[in-house]
């Protein structure tokens, strides 16, 4: 995900999508605790991802005051 896409979601959308990255976060983390992960660097991109909307979030929120 690109930080152009991410700058033109709302607070919801972003939350929405947080929530969505945590999820596949966890699923990847099972899938590599039993040995089932194709690519190892989906969640290294994950996580990346995962920081780039706490960021977009704390932006927004900043701004707002």
């Amino acid at each position: 995900m690109k930080a152009s896409e991410i700058r033109d979601l709302s607070t919801q959308e972003l939350n929405e999508k947080l929530a969505e990255l945590k999820q596949e976060l966890f699923n990847l983390r099972f899938q590599h605790a039993i040995n089932q992960l194709d690519n190892p660097m989906r969640m290294k991109a994950v996580k990346r991802d995962i920081a780039r909307v706490k960021t977009f979030i704390r932006k927004q929120e900043s701004s707002e005051e």
